[in-house]
C-alpha cells in the first residue's frame, strides 16, 4: 500500500486498486491533496498489474471540494492557482486512467468531488448520497463539465445556478449511477463490480478505455479548462474573495463544504 497525505492507493491480488481519500472533517482537499489524487490515478494507469480502479473516501462524505479555508489564509494568488492545476490534475487523471474508474460515492459530492466523479467511467453510490456545485456561492466555476456527463443539460443549469443539489437515486433515471444501495453495503457493490472488470483480459479493457475515450462527444480537459478562465476573471476582480470570506466565516475554522446540502431544495 502506499500513501500519500490524505491519500492511500491499495493493490490487491485480483488486480483491483483501491484508492482512498480521507481528510477529516469533509474530505475538502488542499492543494496537495489534489496532486495526490492525480498521482495515484497515474500511478494506478502505469501499473501493468492494475485492472481496474475504486476511487472511495472514507469519513461523512465523498468529497467537499477545495480546502476553502487553506485558499483564504494564504497571501496572494498561490493557493488559488495551485487548486485550479491541482483540480484540472486529479479531473484529468482520472478520465485518461489507462483503466476503467469506478467512484464509489457516499453522503456528500460537491464541487470538486462531481469532476472526479463525472470523468468517471461508473459510479455506484450509497442511498445517503448527494451530489452538486455550489461554486457560484463561492465566487467560482468550474465542473459544470463534469456535471453535464451526470445528468441533462438544463437540469444540469438549473442546478449550477442555483447551486442545489440532487440525490443519487435521481440519478438512476439519468443511467450515469450505475445502482444505489445501503452506505453499509457500497464498498461491496464496488467490489463486485471492479471484480467483473478485472475478470476480462486487461488488454481489451485498456483498448477499450482507450476507444472510449476517443469517441467522447467533448473535450473534458479544454472544456473544464476554460470554465477555470473564468474563475480566474472572478478572482482577479475581487468577487471571489468577498464570497470566500463570508463563507469562512460563516463557517469558523470548519472547512466544510457542505452548506448547500440538500436535495434540489
Amino acid at each position: 500500500m502506499s500513501v500519500t497525505s490524505s491519500i492511500t492507493s491499495e493493490l490487491r491480488g485480483d488486480g483491483i486498486r483501491v484508492v482512498t481519500m480521507e481528510r477529516p472533517p469533509v474530505n475538502a482537499l488542499t492543494v496537495q491533496g489534489w496532486f495526490d489524487v492525480a498521482g495515484a490515478l497515474d500511478e494506478a494507469g502505469d501499473d501493468p498489474d492494475t485492472k481496474v480502479v475504486i476511487l472511495r473516501a472514507e469519513g461523512k462524505g465523498f468529497n467537499a471540494g477545495v480546502d476553502i479555508k487553506q485558499m483564504q489564509e494564504t497571501s496572494g494568488f498561490d493557493a488559488l492557482i495551485g487548486a485550479n492545476k491541482g483540480c484540472f490534475a486529479a479531473f484529468k487523471a482520472v478520465y485518461e486512467c489507462s483503466v476503467p474508474v469506478i467512484a464509489a460515492v457516499q453522503g456528500f459530492c460537491l464541487g470538486g468531488g462531481v469532476g472526479l466523479v463525472g470523468n468517471a467511467d461508473i459510479v455506484v453510490a450509497s442511498d445517503d448520497a448527494y451530489f452538486g456545485v455550489p461554486e457560484v456561492d463561492r465566487g467560482a466555476l468550474g465542473a459544470a463539465t463534469h456535471l453535464a456527463r451526470l445528468v441533462p443539460q438544463h437540469l444540469m443549469r438549473t442546478l449550477y445556478f442555483t447551486a442545489r443539489t440532487i440525490p443519487a437515486a435521481d440519478l438512476l433515471q439519468h443511467g450515469s449511477v450505475y445502482e444505489v444501495v445501503p452506505r453499509a453495503q457500497l464498498d461491496d457493490l464496488a467490489l463486485r463490480l471492479a471484480a467483473d472488470v478485472a475478470a476480462k483480459d486487461g488488454r481489451v479493457i485498456r483498448a477499450a478505455k482507450e476507444a472510449l475515450n476517443g469517441i467522447d462527444p467533448m473535450d473534458v480537459n479544454a472544456s473544464y479548462r476554460f470554465e477555470q478562465g473564468f474563475t480566474m476573471e472572478l478572482n482577479l476582480s475581487g468577487v471571489s474573495d468577498e464570497l470566500r470570506d463570508t463563507f469562512v466565516s460563516g463557517h469558523g475554522a470548519s472547512t466544510d463544504e457542505t452548506g448547500t446540502a440538500g436535495a434540489r431544495r
